[in-house]
């Protein structure tokens, strides 16, 4: 597999699959933050997911891919510290504040938190459009949390900690691989 991914990076073939992965990566993305502020519990919703996800890639992961070495473990057990303390905190968020509040801001500092520690830690350098376009980016979609917070009908305190949480998840467990990075760089 690993052959022929590597036979199709740079063609249109590898252009159209890394587009379809992204939109489908997203739509999943989006659903799975939907049923975990859904009706149901939602931790439960959340180890349902995770539990689901494990068991759909533990073959491509066993089989398909070579196994970690060395290093390479350590990498991948922070990996996913990481990657549970975001979930911790993204069900943390939904639990205490709006979805229709949350989900904008977690998605609308994503890219801009991103370039941002990209340029600040790993010595990235974007011209003046390039942050334009990020910001345009960043601005619509929390556009979308302000909108949304008219219909809101929670307290602020429940507001406030919901959204604390999910600035937490996404700005600080965003900075630290590349800190990380450029500590070791």
């Amino acid at each position: 597999m690993t052959e022929w991914l590597l036979s199709i990076a740079g063609t249109p073939a590898g252009m159209t699959l890394a587009l379809g992965l992204a939109l489908m990566s997203a739509f999943a993305h989006a659903v799975f933050g939907a049923l975990q502020k859904g009706q149901h519990d939602p931790w439960v919703t959340r180890a349902s997911i995770d539990v689901w996800i494990f068991l759909l890639i533990a073959p491509v992961a066993l089989f398909a891919v070579p196994w970690p070495r060395g290093f390479e473990w350590l990498v991948l057990l922070g990996a996913l510290g990481i990657h549970f303390a975001y979930k911790l905190t993204m069900a943390l968020a939904y639990e205490r504040a709006a979805y229709t509040v949350v989900y904008p801001v977690v998605r609308g500092t994503g890219p801009l938190v991103t370039l941002a520690f990209a340029a600040l830690f790993l010595g990235e350098h974007y011209r003046a459009l390039q942050w334009g376009g990020v910001a345009l980016l960043s601005g619509a979609i929390l556009m979308l949390a302000v909108v949304n917070l008219r219909g809101v009908r929670i307290g602020r305190r429940a507001l406030y900690a919901g959204l604390g949480w999910a600035l937490a998840g996404d700005c600080w467990l965003r900075s630290i691989p590349p800190m990380m990075l450029g500590a070791s760089g």
